[in-house]
């Protein structure tokens, strides 16, 4: 999970939260808002959770307030998943994503 910030042609901010699977190598969902809380990335984990049957074992993330909030923490301990949070500065710790976002997110 990574998050991608980006503004319209007349100027309106907006942020984009992508979610990858880089075993299959496919996005697996894309929440667009002008500013996303930690209640919204619960609401999609939740509906993944729903449409694949299961959480994984462990999600990548970064050090995003988004990513290390309460309500994040809270849904992965009640479903099991550890949450692999990269070194501040490193993104190549979650390259596949961060090339993902780079590449494909904001140029479709």
């Amino acid at each position: 999970m990574d998050f991608v910030s980006d503004a319209l042609f007349y100027g309106k901010r907006f942020r984009a939260l992508t979610v990858v699977d880089t075993y299959a190598r496919k996005c697996l969902a894309i929440h667009v808002d002008q500013g996303i809380k930690g209640e919204q990335v619960v609401a999609v984990m939740d509906r993944l959770l729903f449409e694949r049957g299961g959480a994984p074992a462990k999600i990548r993330v970064d050090n995003g307030p988004e990513l290390i909030s309460r309500t994040l923490d809270h849904w992965a301990y009640i479903n099991r998943v550890t949450l692999d949070f990269s070194r501040p500065g490193k993104p190549t710790e979650n390259a596949f994503v961060e090339s993902f976002n780079g590449r494909r997110a904001m140029n479709a």
